[in-house]
C-alpha cells in the first residue's frame, strides 16, 4: 500500500493594513491577533480535511514589514516556544493529532532576532525551530537585512510522528547548497514559506524548488502570501502555492490571487523509488567540492 501522508500550505491576505505612521506596539498585537484567529480557523479547516502536517507562510501572522525599515517592528517579535502564538499552535497541534510548521518572528534577547518556524508534532510538542540563513537586503522593499541575523542552526531535520520533515524560507531557495544539505539530513519533505511578490521570482518560483526536489529526491511545499499590503505596496503576492514531487513535477497548485488551503496526499514510497533511479546521493563527489566553501 502506499505510504500517503496528507499534507496543506496555507495562503493567506493579511488581516488588518498597518497604518502609514503610528504603527506602536498596540497596533501589531491587533494585527497579530487577527492573523492568529484567520489561521486557527485554517487550521480546523485542515483537520475537517483530514490533513496530518500543516504548513503556514512566512511570518504569517502579520504584513511583510520589512517593505520599510523601523525599529518599531521589532515589537511584532516572541520568543520560540515560550512565546504566546507558538503556545496556542501547541495546544491545536495536539487537538487535532496535526503536525504544524509556524513560520514567525523570533526574538532571542534584545536586539538578536530571526526569521524562524517552529515545528510542532502532532501530540503538541515542540521539536524545534529552523532559523532562516540568507538574508536578504534588496531594494525596492526587501530590508531583511535589517531585522533579522542569519541562521545559526544549520539545516535541521525534525521526526515528526508523519515524515521526516525541513524547512527552507524564502530566499533561502535561491541557494541549492542548503536544499542538498536537508536531503542528506534526511528530510521526506522540505516545506518553503515564503513572502514574494510577481516580477523577475515569479519565473524562478516554478523553476527553483522543482529542479531541487528533483536533485534531492524529496517533496517540496512552497507557500507564498497573496495580496498587496498597504501601505507599502510593493508589489503583488501572487500566491500561487504548490507540492512537487521528487521528480520535480508540481502535483498541485493553489489560486494566485485568494485565501486558500491547499492539500495533497504525499506518498512518501516514492523517494525510495526516484531515488533508486537517480543516484545523485552515490554520485556526490563532494571531495571535489571545497572550492565552494573557499570562494
Amino acid at each position: 500500500m502506499p505510504n500517503l501522508v496528507r499534507c496543506g500550505l496555507v495562503q493567506a491576505e493579511n488581516v488588518i493594513p498597518p497604518p502609514a505612521d503610528n504603527v506602536d506596539a498596540k497596533a501589531i498585537d491587533k494585527s497579530k491577533q487577527a492573523m492568529l484567529e484567520k489561521h486557527l480557523q485554517f487550521v480546523k479547516d485542515a483537520a475537517d480535511k483530514g490533513v496530518q502536517i500543516l504548513c503556514l507562510q512566512e511570518i504569517f501572522n502579520g504584513p511583510y514589514f520589512c517593505a520599510e525599515q523601523q525599529p518599531r517592528w521589532y515589537d511584532a517579535a516572541e520568543q520560540i516556544p515560550n512565546g504566546p502564538t507558538i503556545k496556542a499552535f501547541q495546544e491545536v497541534a495536539k487537538k487535532h493529532n496535526m503536525v504544524i510548521v509556524v513560520p514567525i518572528y523570533e526574538i532571542e534577547q534584545v536586539g538578536i532576532y530571526y526569521n524562524t518556524a517552529a515545528v510542532i508534532d502532532a501530540d503538541g510538542s515542540f521539536l524545534g525551530k529552523y532559523r532562516k540563513n540568507h538574508i536578504p537586503q534588496v531594494n525596492p522593499g526587501f530590508w531583511e537585512k535589517f531585522y533579522f541575523r542569519p541562521g545559526n542552526l544549520g539545516y535541521p531535520v525534525f521526526n515528526t510522528r508523519y515524515a521526516k520533515v525541513g524547512v527552507y524560507i524564502c530566499y533561502d531557495r535561491h541557494f541549492p547548497e542548503g536544499a542538498r544539505a536537508l536531503g542528506l539530513n534526511g528530510a521526506e519533505i522540505v516545506f518553503n514559506p515564503s513572502a514574494t511578490v510577481a516580477g523577475l521570482s515569479e519565473y524562478l518560483w516554478r523553476l527553483e524548488q522543482p529542479a531541487h526536489a528533483a536533485a534531492n529526491g524529496y517533496f517540496i511545499g512552497a507557500i507564498n502570501r497573496v495580496g498587496t499590503e498597504k501601505p507599502w505596496n510593493i508589489g503583488e503576492f501572487f500566491g500561487s502555492s504548490y507540492f512537487c514531487d521528487p521528480r520535480g513535477k508540481i502535483i498541485a497548485q493553489a489560486c494566485r490571487d485568494k485565501d486558500e488551503l491547499l492539500v495533497s496526499d504525499l506518498d512518501l514510497d516514492e523517494i525510495k523509488e526516484v531515488r533508486h533511479t537517480w543516484q545523485f546521493f552515490r554520485d556526490r563527489r563532494p571531495e571535489t567540492y571545497e572550492q565552494l566553501v573557499k570562494l
